[in-house]
């Protein structure tokens, strides 16, 4: 699973240019040429906000891989949903944070867009800046399994938030989730739209399995079982569909809990097998 360019945010720029604070737009036009990286940080007046800058379109090889075994354990949920990058990607990405927003969601508001880039608000308040969930669950971990299975519901029920409201993430991995000062779960890094090529319970599906990856890890070292509750109870409220789908996932994925646990094999064989591990616990055979 690629890192999206939202998770990994540069350090804050003050350009040069400035237009007056408000002024979006011409914003956008001014530091689009200028920007080097993909996305980054500015200042505009006394706002916080982000610049995304089309880059090269990706090509369809790096998605080969994930779809044969998307095959070989026949999951439509797994197939991969491309990232198409350039002005796509930029369009796409207006499109769903528009979307996500007028539901109610908490999202980077859309500022200004041309077809080569985007500016988007900061989720921070007041000053202060959101915080990332993977850094509060690795925080969380460091203090005990009670307080990391806490902060764990709580992406659990901002995920079935997004799904109550008949919608659905991109790439619902911890790194894309962040708590707001006032405590609330944002949702960030939508390049990709999985509805263009998935049924609405696929999606939904992807989700759950997507977050699980990206922390299984975490939940498996810590307390997997309680972890099984929690996660049972969330989605007492999802959708048959969704339910049945993920049953299936963890059907055709138990045999994938017998990958090798080694470093060596790479950071996410031991993400897969780790949520292989906690699908086969929690839905038996």
């Amino acid at each position: 699973m690629h890192k999206g360019i939202a998770s990994a945010p540069a350090p804050l720029e003050t350009g040069a240019l400035s237009p007056a604070a408000g002024d979006y737009a011409a914003f956008l036009r001014a530091m689009l040429p200028q920007q080097t990286r993909a996305v980054t940080s500015h200042r505009l007046g006394n706002e916080r906000v982000w610049l995304k800058k089309a880059g090269a379109r990706h090509g369809k090889l790096r998605y080969h891989l994930q779809a044969v075994i998307a095959g070989v354990l026949r999951l439509e949920v797994l197939q991969p949903v491309p990232n198409p990058g350039g002005e796509a990607a930029i369009a796409i990405e207006a499109r769903r944070l528009r979307a996500l927003g007028a539901a109610g969601l908490r999202v980077p508001a859309v500022l200004a867009q041309q077809p080569d880039g985007l500016l988007i608000s900061d989720l921070g308040q007041s000053g202060r800046p959101p915080v990332v969930l993977q850094e509060r669950l690795d925080q969380a971990a460091a203090v005990g399994p009670a307080a990391l299975l806490s902060v764990w519901r709580e992406a659990l029920s901002a995920i079935a938030i997004v799904h109550a409201r008949g919608a659905y993430l991109s790439q619902a991995f911890d790194r894309n989730l962040v708590q707001c000062p006032d405590g609330a779960i944002g949702y960030i890094d939508f390049e990709d739209d999985p509805g263009e090529t998935l049924a609405l319970a696929e999606c939904q599906a992807r989700d759950w399995l997507s977050f699980l990856h990206s922390t299984a890890m975490l939940v498996d070292a810590a307390s997997p079982h309680a972890a099984g509750t929690h996660w049972h109870a969330v989605l007492a409220d999802a959708d048959d569909e969704v339910r049945e789908r993920l049953v299936v996932a963890a059907r055709r994925m138990r045999w994938l809990r017998h990958l090798p646990a080694g470093r060596r094999w790479g950071r996410d064989t031991q993400r897969i097998r780790a949520a292989a591990r906690l699908l086969a616990l929690w839905y038996g055979r």
